[in-house]
């Protein structure tokens, strides 16, 4: 078969109407198949809003409204009222801004004072704290000058007092 022998069957192939499938349909048409229970439809979101924008519109509509005898409206009292608090804002953010100044002082100050390389025992003895068994050779410090210095201390505040009794009596 020559090139335009196939090409000839191959358009004739393609002309030739096509067979309508049978295609099978799942609707449920009363053939005694089950049908679904009808559900009931609410009346949606949009009906309540509709519905609930007439009150609302009233409420806000009489609240605009001056009131009798020239008195103002209610909105007019509520902005009257927030107006008036200008002077308590302004007071509370001038007492917030002065507060978080001296924090500020107060923190470049304790960061940049200088430190003491001395600290105060409330109980030296704590140097001497612990079990005189199993201690190897070598590792016991030699405690004499702390001991020295806190008899010492504590006779200079002992001198202090008597000083101070004898002054008072």
């Amino acid at each position: 078969m020559s090139a335009l022998g196939q090409r000839a069957a191959s358009v004739a192939r393609q002309a030739r109407p096509t067979v309508a499938r049978n295609t099978r349909s799942y609707a449920s048409g009363g053939h005694d198949h089950h049908h679904a229970p009808a559900a009931p439809e609410a009346l949606g979101k949009a009906f309540f809003v509709a519905v609930g924008a007439i009150p609302a519109s009233m409420v806000l509509y009489a609240m605009s409204r001056p009131g009798k005898d020239g008195e103002k409206s209610t909105f007019g009292k509520y902005l009257e009222d927030v107006s008036n608090m200008r002077e308590t804002w302004k007071t509370r953010n001038h007492l917030t801004t002065a507060a978080v100044e001296q924090a500020a002082r107060d923190k470049h100050l304790f960061y940049n004072v200088e430190r003491s390389a001395y600290h105060e025992l409330r109980h030296p003895e704590v140097f001497q704290h612990g079990s005189p068994f199993n201690v190897p050779a070598g590792h016991s410090v030699n405690m004499d000058k702390v001991v020295a210095h806190y008899q010492r201390k504590h006779l200079d505040e002992e001198d202090r007092k008597a000083r101070k009794l004898a002054a008072a009596a």
